[in-house]
């Protein structure tokens, strides 16, 4: 397995705008996932030219026996599912969709009964194993080649971190708080891609940089994303009387990446 800080460089074709969804907390196979509704969009994304994926984690509900839900609340057992999810997201590997992926909380869950990382197992599985990473992810993202006065050069590039997302909190303004705060430890990131709450976020922050050629201090922004769920409200946020919260089948969220390498332009769409 990949260190976590090694990064992914990634170089996609050329395309004026390029579009990435990236799709975590599906819980696939909790009797509370809205399977069909992440079919659709994984036969969708197959169709979409110039758009790509990041798995978040929590791809799989994967509920074990130290879990604090039941293991009865899942549809199938994990070793099944874990084949399910890997044969669902095959097209979207052979077609070159997929750029990167993580481990989620629910997916750590074996690594703690059993040393095993069934996301891992997936990527593996997709001989994508080279693109996974445990528990933060780091990509370099390349907008293929365009000619401009006569010499061939990458269109723009931009640096995504991603991060599978930490922590309770109840209301969506403690995930994002917590989410801009590690974004600020990140310098020159364009865009910062989380989950894990449910509670899907667009924010755009800014920190204060040092620019040697002006002499001045300069904000720069970064674009910050928090994916919504493909699980409908109920089970352990009910129990704690959790507020429920749009879900990724009311529309999955997108960043659209265009301009070039000196007027990146990134637009988050919900």
């Amino acid at each position: 397995m990949k260190d976590d800080f090694e990064i992914i460089r990634t170089i996609v074709p050329f395309s004026e705008t390029v579009t990435l969804l990236p799709v975590g907390d599906v819980h696939s196979k909790s009797v509370l996932c809205n399977e069909k509704a992440f079919i659709t969009f994984v036969e969708s994304l197959l169709k979409m030219d110039n758009a790509y994926t990041i798995l978040m984690g929590d791809m799989l509900n994967n509920n074990t026996r130290s879990s604090v839900s039941s293991p009865w609340l899942d549809t199938m057992r994990p070793r099944d599912a874990k084949m399910f999810m890997a044969e669902l997201l095959k097209p979207l590997a052979e077609k070159g969709k997929i750029i990167g992926a993580l481990g989620g909380n629910h997916e750590k869950r074996s690594l703690k009964d059993a040393d095993d990382d069934p996301m891992y197992d997936i990527m593996c599985k997709l001989n994508l194993e080279d693109i996974y990473r445990e528990d933060a992810l780091f990509v370099h993202f390349c907008i293929g080649e365009r000619e401009t006065k006569g010499k061939k050069r990458l269109a723009a590039t931009y640096n995504i971190a991603c991060h599978h997302g930490s922590g309770g909190g109840a209301l969506t303004g403690a995930a994002i708080n917590r989410n801009e705060r590690y974004g600020y430890t990140l310098d020159n990131i364009d865009l910062l891609i989380t989950a894990h709450s449910h509670r899907g976020s667009i924010t755009k922050p800014a920190k204060m940089c040092f620019n040697a050629n002006s002499m001045r201090m300069i904000p720069k922004p970064f674009a910050c994303m928090t994916i919504t769920a493909w699980q409908k409200y109920g089970g352990f946020p009910l129990q704690k009387m959790m507020n429920p919260a749009a879900t990724a089948d009311d529309g999955a969220m997108m960043a659209e990446l265009s301009g070039d390498m000196y007027n990146k332009r990134i637009k988050l769409i919900w």
